[in-house]
């Protein structure tokens, strides 16, 4: 236990957006003092001057405008797209006034966006820098040769949010793009001689690992180096492992010869005998790997990544093999957004998300759909779950995207290449072809092959909303992921198991991956029949209690069919989805097990943590269904403990195991009319767990 907090704060400190201050290298937090503007959805803006910002709408200017004064993370879209479809899609402008020291005119300064949403345009000084296309991933400019040194500076960014036929994702239908710089911003100052900055805002270091086992582990470091000196710079590289103390382990030292021409690569390999593995939730040991160029004695430049050693293999119709030993994969969704927040969220409302992940007991994490903050990739590798990550190539195609798609994949795999909890790379989800000469599934065979150049260690995904194994869209990457919500969007809960059963039959050398299942439960509408709502469209009530026994009866199909590799509830929390007006929440996806304000865990929540968590507990189901009407009832009880003993108002139930061995079940139960105790009790060794409920019969 100290070891993993030891570890975790070493990343916290690693990773927070506090500034880090180094010899040779400085990243300074750029957050605070900015200022803000969001016009009408048809205004385009056209000149920035002195601080006076100029508006062009209808053909009219409006002259001087009011601007608020805010701090990052920051979107403009919190609340309104959060209720209903009426809101804001379009630009809005940022700006801040910064000063730079005078002999920073003698280095390299560069500015780094972690998101923007979710095209952004920046200017620095009235001089425009650049354009990026894209809401999830993180891009750098270098603005060395555009600020004034000893003086005052103004940066603008403009961030548009309108869904755009040539940028992922092009429509706003199954989840919000958030305007607004709503991830940290930093800027960078290095020596003329560094490591690659603008290398798609990577490390400038990519750490391959080969031939891993408990004995040795052999690392193949490639290092992207420049220098904007005159002349060749006759350098030295060092590279130092540090374990999770801090104490270097191993040092090695290669001369290099930077030219001011182009870039300079470098390959070095090291050997690690007898490394402590990094072995997911189990045992989330970490490294460090820590770069220096070296000139004539002094430091130029200097970076440090997580290393986590480690070698997995995802075996078919076995499943995942983490360092040789059997991996359970239990799986949740997740989607950034928060109630009151949208996506600026900050590390500490990250880490939270993921203590509940956790305390669910999840081993594995799919961030969906698109790629999420550096945070959760760097509090995955400090906590053991083994990572999805992919781009928002989802849901609709538009034909205009292929160019931009391309850009996300490199981004995203550049971008999180040396995060070890990283196991796989999705293209796509729920994206379609008629045939295999159309442009998805020719897209995805590119996309693929990126993946597959940039990172050949790493799995590769696509996802199916269809349960079908060989549609042509999704037969270009490694493993099939299929979405499909039996007994909601069509068929019944148990049909999941006749699937399975056909999956073993037909494909039994596929790798497939249930990668979305699940069911919609507003936790304030309780019900005492379980049936499921006539129309999961347009309906407006679904009671908790249906996606509690969809998620019952679908995980214990789920854990006795290996076939399925890996399995993904969909979703951890509940998340905004503007154009929907369904279950009696408007603008919301009740499929999560978490309430979308982060303060309330559906049954199904404790469902999961009795199947997947150790640590003893003991769950009284449906106690939201309070009201009851028939005076025999069943009473479900989730727990992990050997023996459950169940009491009515006093009277003793022995409960009997219902569909696993964490399901425990009561049948015939009598109340009594008017208010009825209901106390679940069981032995963990010495120590008693009980909970309590109460239903009232009427």
């Amino acid at each position: 236990m100290i070891y993993k907090i030891a570890v975790f704060l070493f990343f916290i400190l690693l990773f927070s957006n506090k500034p880090i201050l180094a010899q040779s290298r400085q990243t300074i937090s750029f957050n605070t003092d900015w200022q803000f503007y969001k016009a009408n959805n048809g205004t385009f803006f056209t000149e920035f001057d002195n601080g006076a910002k100029y508006i062009e709408s209808q053909g009219q200017w409006t002259g001087l405008e009011v601007w608020e004064k805010i701090s990052l993370p920051h979107t403009f879209n919190k609340d309104d797209m959060q209720l209903d479809r009426n809101f804001f899609e379009g630009k809005a402008v940022y700006k801040k006034k910064f000063t730079t020291v005078a002999n920073q005119q003698n280095k390299r300064t560069f500015i780094k966006f972690e998101g923007v949403g979710s095209v952004a345009h920046i200017y620095i000084n009235n001089n425009y820098i650049g354009e990026h296309k894209g809401g999830y991933s993180m891009f750098v400019f270098e603005i060395t040769n555009s600020i004034k040194y000893d003086a005052e500076n103004t940066i603008v960014v403009i961030a548009d949010n309108k869904a755009r036929k040539d940028v992922l994702p092009i429509n706003q239908f199954l989840f919000p793009m958030y305007g607004g710089i709503y991830r940290p911003v930093s800027l960078i100052t290095t020596e003329k001689t560094n490591f690659l900055v603008t290398d798609q805002a990577s490390a400038g270091i990519y750490i391959r690992q080969k031939n891993v086992s408990s004995k040795s582990a052999d690392l193949l470091i490639e290092s992207k180096l420049e220098t904007k000196e005159k002349n060749i710079q006759h350098a030295e590289l060092i590279l130092e492992i540090k374990d999770h103390s801090g104490k270097i382990i191993q040092t090695q030292k290669n001369p290099v010869q930077i030219s001011p021409q182009g870039t300079t690569y470098l390959n070095q390999k090291l050997t690690v005998k007898s490394p402590h593995l990094w072995d997911g939730v189990r045992d989330p040991y970490l490294y460090s790997l820590t770069a220096k160029i070296i000139v004539n004695g002094k430091e130029m430049d200097n970076i440090t990544e997580p290393l986590g050693i480690r070698h997995f293999e995802l075996v078919a119709g076995k499943g995942m093999f983490l360092n040789g030993k059997q991996y359970p994969m239990y799986g949740v969704c997740r989607h950034q957004d928060e109630w009151g927040y949208g996506s600026a969220l900050s590390f500490s409302q990250h880490k939270r998300d993921m203590e509940m992940i956790r305390e669910m007991g999840a081993t594995t994490l799919r961030l969906a759909h698109y790629q999420q903050s550096s945070d959760m990739y760097s509090l995955a590798d400090s906590l053991g779950l083994l990572v999805w990550a992919e781009i928002p190539f989802v849901n609709r195609v538009s034909y205009y995207e292929n160019d931009n798609a391309k850009q996300q994949m490199t981004e995203l795999v550049k971008q999180n290449f040396n995060h070890p909890s990283i196991y796989i790379w999705g293209v796509h989800n729920e994206v379609y072809s008629s045939t295999p000469d159309e442009q998805v599934p020719v897209l995805s065979r590119e996309l693929n092959d990126i993946a597959k150049t940039l990172d050949p260690d790493r799995l590769t995904v696509a996802v199916s909303g269809y349960n079908e194994i060989n549609r042509p869209a999704n037969l270009s990457s490694d493993v099939q992921g299929i979405n499909h919500y039996f007994g909601w969007y069509g068929g019944e809960i148990e049909d999941l198991k006749p699937w399975a059963e056909s999956l073993q039959r037909d494909y039994p050398e596929y790798k497939v991956m249930l990668s979305e299942y699940g069911a919609d439960g507003n936790i304030d509408i309780g019900a005492e029949k379980v049936e499921m709502p006539k129309d999961v469209v347009t309906g407006k009530s679904f009671p908790e209690n249906y996606q509690t026994e969809t998620h019952i009866q679908q995980w214990a199909i789920i854990e006795s069919h290996p076939i399925i590799v890996a399995s993904y509830v969909w979703n951890m929390f509940e998340f905004a989805v503007p154009a929907w007006n369904r279950g009696g929440v408007n603008a919301r996806n009740l499929k999560g097990l978490v309430t979308f304000d982060r303060k309330r865990k559906k049954d199904s929540f404790f469902w999961y943590k009795a199947n997947w968590n150790p640590e003893p507990m003991i769950y009284l189901a449906n106690r939201r269904d309070k009201e009851r009407t028939e005076a025999s009832t069943k009473i479900q009880v989730f727990s992990n403990l050997e023996a459950v003993t169940i009491r009515v108002n006093g009277k003793e139930y022995q409960a009997v195991k219902g569909v696993n061995s964490r399901h425990w079940v009561v049948e015939n139960v009598s109340l009594n009319k008017g208010e009825n105790t209901i106390v679940a009790t069981g032995k963990n060794k010495n120590q008693e767990l009980s909970d309590e409920m109460k239903w009232n019969l009427n």
